[in-house]
Parts: C-alpha cells; structure tokens; sequence
C-alpha cells in the first residue's frame, strides 16, 4: 500500500511515518505539507491512500479530499478536532484517527483501508461531497478557482474552460465528469457548454428553438433546443437544488 501522510505540522509528519514503518504491507510512504503539495504530489507518488489532516492553511483536509481527481485514493482523516468526524463519514472517508491515537488505533484504520481496497464494489476516495473549489494546474504551479465563483463551462478539446468574471483558466476534464463532480449548481444547456442556473438574467429566442442565455455578467452563452427544458425547469421555483427558491434574476429570465 502506498501511503501519502498531508500535514501541515512536520512533527506529526514524522511521528505518523515511524507508526506507518511499523506496519507490514506498506510499500511505501510520502509526506506534503499541505494541500496544494499533495495535489502536485498525486501523480508521480500515486498514493493508494491519504492520511489527511482536515485543519490546514489554504486548503482544508476536507476542501482537498473533495476536490480529488479520479481515480481518487482512500481517504482517512487524521485530526485532533472531533467536530468533523460526521462530515467526514457522510462523505465517504474509511476512518476517523482523532489525535492522539496509538499504535493499535492506527493498525485498524490500516485494516479498514485493506478492506475496503479488496471490496469490488467499493467506490474509491471520497464520495457525495461537491468540491468547494477546483485545482487548475498552470504552467508548473496550482491554482485554487471558487466554485461559486464560476459563471459557465465550456468544453476545449480535452479541457473545460472555467468561464468565471476575471478569467477562463482550463481544467483538463470532461464537461460530464466535472458537471457529476460539482453537484446541481450548474445546468446542461449546450453538449459544449453548461450555465451556473442563478447566474441567468435573461433568455433570448433563436431560430429552429434554440436560443441564448444571457448572465448578469453580460456574458452570453449558447442554448440548444435540446436541453432548453433543462435550463426552464431550473429556473422555475421547485427547479433550483434542494428546493432553493428561484432568485430574483431567475425570475426576470422566465419573465
């Protein structure tokens, strides 16, 4: 098992690592002193697990476990804080070290990392928790973009482009699965675009039933006839995630 340790306290670092060396079946051991390090990390260490501390500066241990790329390893969070150990289970995490813990508590969460390793049906890293920001990676350095920060998506070739108010920063993903990823903020409208539903100001009428959805940023974004029911089902006052009522822009765009 290859086991990536993400703290920002390097003697907890160094204390994880002698239990972790203890233990049999570790095939291997890296350590990042935060959440953007671990990110930069996956790809060459392809850690089968994270043990992730959740209070970090700049990204939290829960923000990183959400914001995971698939194939995402197993997540175990490793805390001196209880006060998130519901969130975490919710979300998908194997197990909860609330520190301190001792050897014996340590090779339990191992066990249940094998375990769940060895399940066919099991879904990897952490699961039914949006990401509060995406990591867009650029040229060498990674950066953090707001999820509700971003207006539309649209699709370039093998990336997505994050359409925000500042920027258009590129996120190597399909529109698919950053749409499964990012929850019911955003709506379909185009096979190459998909619109934050709130962001809505006006729609305006084309040829053949399509038309053009226009954003409070003045933007506008392209809206095929075939999802052009999508787009109207959002905007009514049952449409909006979790029953969220409709906001005042929603309602002038219906209007």
């Amino acid at each position: 098992m290859r086991i990536l340790i993400v703290d920002d306290e390097r003697p907890a670092r160094a204390r994880l690592r002698r239990m972790l060396a203890l233990e049999p079946g570790i095939e291997a051991i890296g350590e990042a002193g935060d959440g953007m390090e671990a990110m930069a990390m996956l790809a060459a260490f392809r850690p089968d697990a994270l043990l992730l501390d959740i209070e970090m500066p700049g990204l939290s241990g829960i923000d990183l476990a959400a914001s995971l790329p698939a194939p995402a390893p197993q997540v175990v969070f490793v805390t001196a804080y209880d006060a998130y150990a519901l969130r975490a289970f919710d979300a998908g995490a194997v197990d909860y070290l609330l520190k301190p813990f001792d050897q014996l508590r340590l090779r339990r969460a191992l066990e249940r990392l094998r375990e769940r390793q060895a399940r066919p049906d099991a879904s990897p890293g952490i699961a039914g928790m949006p990401p509060r920001q995406l990591l867009v990676t650029e040229r060498g350095a990674t950066r953090i973009v707001p999820v509700d920060e971003i207006e539309w998506l649209e699709t370039a070739d093998n990336y997505v482009v994050l359409h925000t108010a500042g920027d258009a920063p590129l996120l190597r993903q399909t529109l698919a699965g950053l749409l499964e990823r990012i929850g019911p903020a955003f709506v379909r409208c185009h096979r190459r675009a998909a619109v934050r539903w709130g962001c809505i100001e006006r729609i305006v009428p084309l040829d053949k039933g399509d038309c053009e959805l226009v954003l409070r940023s003045s933007a506008r974004v392209p809206c095929s006839r075939q999802f052009r029911q999508a787009v109207m089902d959002a905007l009514q006052p049952s449409g909006p995630p979790h029953g969220a009522p409709a906001s005042p822009q929603n309602r002038r765009a219906r209007e």
